[in-house]
């Protein structure tokens, strides 16, 4: 044995292949992806950049992807999930079945698909004078920390027929499947405009709020849409890292804390800024724009598919129920009166008046 070499020890093969791809890396406690700096991705024929935030957790992060005008990506498959949010322009993608079939559908500034596993897939821009700007959650952490074989990972040859779905979930359209308020589901691959799918009542949140889950090409990452409604915000909770927010419409501000913390963090976001509360860190997401506020969040484990008990207890009732009752939630009633007074005085700032008494 040579006692001189140096031992292999602590990698993380994921950071090393970012590295090694040459992607630009946004570290950040929230991160506005409309003005993320990309480079060259020779890998995609686009440009591109890694975005770390931190709350990321072990499985997942985000890429963003520019593709120039009258331009598209090279094609593409690989062994990790991801579901991608269009931040701006307009295009298409195309994705190819093991029987040689192509499923096209068109995207704009706000629409959510999902690639299913290690399908080939190609993304095209129809501008022919404005670029467009993608971004995507993926499992590729997860992947490559566990394989660290990259041969393995994108040039792989099996075929997961059963995660394609029907032929309708790339036309826009899906099917509902009815759980539980706060659980209800629709499941397709691909949602034309996030701001206008029909949302389903979820009180236990709080203010009038609602939301959907997704099931997205039968998939472990987990997808959800809630809304907000003029003048009111939700109660705070707290649950496992991972969870990253993206705000769809409106605009606002998040308070993150950990139990015990006298001060808040606090995130600033509108169309395009994303943050992930770190592991356990409570956190609440209040409107302040004169619009219902929709914010759009990933996550690895599904409702259908949780993959760990953390996320099993979270997306089962863990963060609407309440702390005194053995969940993760912190009813109106029990919030630091600093709480309110905040937002009184946000909303006294933009110029909306607060709807919140009616839910003390």
């Amino acid at each position: 044995m040579d006692n001189t070499s140096t031992p292999q020890v602590m990698i993380d093969s994921y950071l090393e292949w970012v590295k090694k791809e040459g992607l630009p890396i946004t570290e950040d406690f929230g991160v506005d992806l409309l003005g993320v700096e990309t480079a060259l991705w020779p890998r995609f024929d686009a440009k591109g950049a890694a975005v770390h935030l931190k709350g990321r957790g072990d499985f997942i992060s985000m890429f963003v992807l520019e593709i120039a005008p009258s331009a598209s990506t090279s094609p593409q498959r690989h062994l990790y999930e991801e579901v991608v949010y269009v931040l701006a322009g307009r295009g298409s993608t195309t994705i190819e079945t093991s029987d040689g079939r192509k499923h096209m559908f068109e995207w704009g500034p706000m629409s959510m698909f999902a690639i299913p596993l290690n399908a080939k897939y190609r993304h095209f821009n129809g501008s022919g004078a404005e670029p467009a700007r993608l971004v995507s959650t993926t499992s590729m952490p997860a992947v490559m920390n566990m394989f660290h074989n990259e041969e393995f990972i994108f040039n792989n040859e099996w075929q997961f027929d059963e995660r394609i779905g029907e032929s309708k979930y790339f036309s826009g359209e899906g099917d509902f499947i009815p759980v539980r308020p706060g659980n209800h589901m629709w499941e397709t691959n691909f949602v034309p405009d996030l701001s206008a799918i029909e949302l389903k009542p979820w009180g236990d949140r709080g203010a009038g709020g609602s939301n959907i889950m997704f099931i997205l090409a039968d998939g472990t990452i987990h997808a959800h849409i809630s809304e907000m409604p003029v003048g009111t915000y939700k109660k705070a909770h707290r649950h496992g890292a991972d969870f990253h927010v993206m705000c769809v419409t409106g605009s606002g501000y998040s308070l993150l804390w950990y139990e015990g913390e006298q001060d808040f963090h606090r995130v600033d976001w509108k169309h395009g800024t994303v943050f992930a509360p770190p592991d356990q860190m409570f956190h609440q997401h209040f409107n302040t724009s004169p619009q219902p506020a929709r914010y759009f969040a990933t996550a690895y484990g599904s409702l259908r598919y949780p993959f760990t008990e953390s996320k099993r207890k979270s997306l089962f009732g863990g963060v609407s129920t309440s702390l005194k009752d053995g969940g993760d939630q912190i009813e109106y009633a029990d919030q630091s009166p600093r709480i309110q007074q905040l937002y009184e005085e946000a909303t006294a700032r933009s110029g909306v008046t607060p709807r919140m008494a009616a839910f003390f």
